[in-house]
């Protein structure tokens, strides 16, 4: 199968039933050819991305309000972050309008389709349209997406702001005429002080050093974990997409097994009826034979 007429073939498999996916997937992958595994390796989406789906195919001018209001949404953060003018709060209120607007619609073609939209499938759904626009293909969404929040403006350096003017030295006041100047009077009290609290922020300041050190460590760490736990999803997802595949070609080929061994049991019945009237008339041959030699009239 050509590569544009596959592509199009599995966008077709996304706007199916939820419920029909599974099977047409597993059809569609028996007469891929070469394209047979990464067909079978196509993840059934969750309901909540399912439904997003179907928004896109559905409902393209909705969507594409939507997908502009996010640009347009990051476009004026990136603009702050950079120093220049971005209306953020606008901006912001735009694209809260357009995800209410897409939750409707989203939430609609759910109910048409005898969904349940229970807290945890809409909340699921809501987000997923925050976070839009993602890295998989529009209409092929395989789970769920979470808001980027700033994650989506890494690699924008933040502008720096004005420098802050230095504060003038005050002017010495003028000695008098004839005088020696003053040694200044310290005040040992104010002095124990301002030593405890040059103290006490050295050491408020390596805790947040080491404090922060620690959150770092730990969010390349989770980070790690989640990429991690990712994969093993992913995997886990192929597993059961191979073991669906192979649980339909295991129940064709018992019912088939079962078509067969019926087929069998009857031809045997009907070999044993044949038989059983081939028996009676040689029975009854012999039986005609041996009055005609015995001189008697056949029966």
């Amino acid at each position: 199968m050509a590569s544009r007429a596959l592509d199009g073939e599995i966008d077709r498999l996304y706007q199916l039933p939820l419920e029909e996916f599974t099977r047409a997937r597993n059809a569609l992958a028996k007469k891929a050819g070469g394209e047979a595994a990464r067909v079978r390796a196509l993840t059934k989406p969750p309901i909540a991305a399912w439904a997003v789906n179907q928004l896109y195919w559905k409902h393209g001018d909705v969507w594409n309000d939507l997908i502009a209001a996010a640009e347009n949404a990051r476009k004026a953060h990136r603009a702050v972050l950079a120093g220049r003018s971005g209306d953020v709060r606008a901006a912001g209120k735009v694209h809260e309008e357009a995800v209410e607007k897409a939750l409707k619609s989203t939430l609609a073609l759910l109910a048409a389709a005898d969904h349940p939209a229970t807290d945890v499938t809409k909340h699921a759904i809501a987000t997923t349209l925050r976070a839009l626009p993602g890295d998989e293909p529009p209409g092929r969404l395989t789970k769920a997406l979470q808001p980027a929040g700033f994650e989506m403006l890494s690699g924008f350096s933040i502008a720096p702001g004005p420098p802050r003017p230095a504060r003038p030295a005050p002017e010495p006041a003028p000695a008098k005429k004839g005088a020696s100047p003053a040694e200044p009077k310290v005040d040992a009290k104010a002095l124990t002080k301002a030593r405890h609290e040059a103290a006490s922020t050295a050491r408020a300041l390596r805790d947040a050093e080491t404090a922060a050190r620690r959150e770092e460590f730990e969010k390349v760490r989770t980070e790690r974990e989640e990429k991690r736990t990712a994969e093993a999803i992913d995997k886990a997802r192929e597993a059961v997409a191979r073991a669906e595949a192979e649980l339909e070609e295991a129940q064709a080929a018992a019912q088939k097994a079962v078509q067969m061994r019926k087929a069998a049991a009857k031809r045997a019945v009907e070999a044993q009826e044949a038989l059983a009237e081939a028996r009676d008339r040689a029975e009854s041959a012999a039986a005609d034979l041996t009055a005609m030699e015995n001189g008697r009239k056949p029966r």
